[in-house]
């Protein structure tokens, strides 16, 4: 259909997961799309499958220098930026040492999460609106579930993810105020099967009881996939969404909407 026919995409974390997933629908959906992630090998994969009107571009979100460098790149290269997905993230069950429940986090832990999270979103922004304020353009940023709810067991990403939620309304508010026509909102996944949910539910027939365990109390009675978020990017994204701005968009099988589930 071509929704987003002649813009030009960042997607940070595009190297796999819902960041690959709304990478190839954009491209699909006509658009330029630039990926970026620190997982080099993965993501030059990603633009050798998509063949042309993709590039890639090694960006660590929490580095402001690498934020710097890829706008200047960008504005160089392609004239401007019409769309940004900040979908990097991290659950710091991986990347950090812990614990992650309320009473002994760790705070390196915290602050790497923190850094990632939200410093990452933060600096997508900041750099976001310095590269659309002329011409305009939409920012989505991947939020959680967990920044709505609490997650005893897991405090740092859930305020990370919270955090984000909250600096969206912040970002759209301040583009309106300045006349930008830049929107800004975020996405809230839950119980989306993406790598991120591979530690925890380990392999064998343990990660088959607990992905029976966990759909049973879905509403929708299954786990989304990644496509499931790239098509609500999607929407935010394109133009069909002009008067859109500062919301959160769940997308999550119905779990926030008041079932029995709740996060372990």
């Amino acid at each position: 259909m071509n929704r987003l026919e002649n813009k030009t995409v960042l997607i940070t974390g595009a190297s796999r997961g819902i960041g690959e997933s709304i990478a190839k629908l954009f491209h699909k959906e006509g658009a330029t799309v630039i990926l970026a992630d620190i997982l080099d090998l993965e993501g030059k994969m990603v633009v050798e499958e998509l063949k042309n009107r993709a590039d890639y571009y090694h960006l660590d979100v929490k580095q402001e220098d690498d934020w710097l460098e890829l706008s200047n790149h960008i504005v160089n290269n392609y004239g401007t930026l019409d769309i940004l997905i900040n979908n990097a993230g991290i659950t710091g069950f991986i990347e950090t040492d812990g614990p992650f429940d309320a009473e002994n986090v760790n705070l390196n832990s915290w602050n790497e999460v923190h850094n990632v999270n939200l410093n990452g979103v933060m600096l997508g922004c900041k750099y976001g609106i310095k590269m659309m304020k002329k011409t305009g353009g939409s920012i989505v940023n991947i939020s959680s579930r967990s920044g709505i709810v609490g997650i005893p067991t897991a405090v740092a990403y859930a305020s990370s993810k919270a955090a984000v939620r909250n600096h969206t309304k912040s970002v759209a508010l301040y583009c309106a105020e300045k006349g930008y026509n830049i929107r800004c909102n975020s996405i809230h996944p839950a119980a989306i099967m993406t790598p991120m949910w591979d530690m925890m539910l380990g392999k064998g027939k343990k990660r088959e009881d607990m992905i029976n365990s966990i759909e049973s109390e879905i509403p929708l009675g299954a786990f989304g996939k990644a496509i499931d978020v790239a098509y609500g990017a999607l929407y935010l994204a394109s133009d069909e969404s002009s008067y859109v701005t500062g919301i959160e968009l769940n997308i999550d099988g119905g779990i926030l909407a008041g079932s029995k589930s709740k996060p372990q």
